[in-house]
């Protein structure tokens, strides 16, 4: 493995981690209750092991398949925390009730009840995050969450997903629209901070503490607006190999 490549990853990493430390302290906040989810998405085995090698061990992946293959490929050698960012088909469940440590994209029953059941065979319990939508996008998955006049009507969903006893809710996940202007994601980070406090009212017995808001290009915004989980992919590993 080229040294210098492993050396730049770690100094991208180190840059990122500054940043989040300054956003947190700028808004008020301990940085120590953000964490930076890696994202290896479309990166190859090799970028991989070089971002463990430089330190790196937290990772989030987009598709069940690619993540599970990566992590045979790595065996022995990663302690690696892997985190399942994507969306999620139902018939792919099992992969992620088996092999991360966190979904953060949980947005229907069908694929809760699966989960639930995969798990329970395994005998653990799933730590997730309810993706919403909050900006109306077509392209985008979770519940639809873009009218607050709405939130009422997704009330008994979510209290069926907290019943669920191998799964744990542990917060909320958003993507915004890109904007060429990062300003212009706040107003999202806000209306998912303000869903989770809905929720939070609602549903006392929950746990709400985590918001997975925030990339490359916006996670500073995000943080000022209350992020506790925070994806970042290219700005540390560069490019992606698509």
């Amino acid at each position: 493995m080229d040294e210098s490549f492993v050396l730049s990853i770690c100094e991208r990493y180190e840059r990122v981690i500054n940043q989040i430390a300054t956003a947190a302290r700028r808004s008020g906040r301990d940085p120590h209750e953000i964490r930076l989810v890696v994202v290896t998405k479309s990166q190859p085995v090799e970028v991989v092991q070089a971002a463990i090698k430089a330190g790196i061990t937290r990772l989030g992946e987009n598709y069940a398949e690619e993540a599970t293959a990566k992590m045979a490929a790595l065996g022995e050698e990663s302690e690696v925390e892997w985190h399942m960012i994507g969306h999620v088909q139902s018939r792919k469940a099992e992969l992620v009730a088996a092999h991360f440590a966190m979904l953060h994209s949980l947005d229907g029953l069908k694929l809760a009840e699966r989960l639930d059941r995969f798990c329970g065979v395994v005998g653990r319990i799933l730590p997730v995050l309810l993706e919403f939508n909050v900006s109306g996008e077509e392209s985008k998955f979770g519940y639809p969450a873009w009218d607050e006049r709405c939130w009422p009507e997704l009330l008994p969903e979510i209290e069926a997903l907290l019943r669920f006893p191998h799964l744990q809710i542990r917060g909320l996940m958003t993507m915004p629209p890109y904007f060429e202007q990062v300003e212009q994601a706040r107003p999202y980070f806000q209306g998912l901070r303000r869903l989770r406090d809905f929720l939070a009212v609602q549903f006392p017995q929950g746990q709400w503490r985590e918001l997975s808001m925030g990339t490359s290009s916006d996670f500073d915004i995000a943080i000022q607006e209350g992020a506790t989980v925070v994806r970042v992919g290219q700005a540390i590993l560069g490019p992606r190999s698509y």
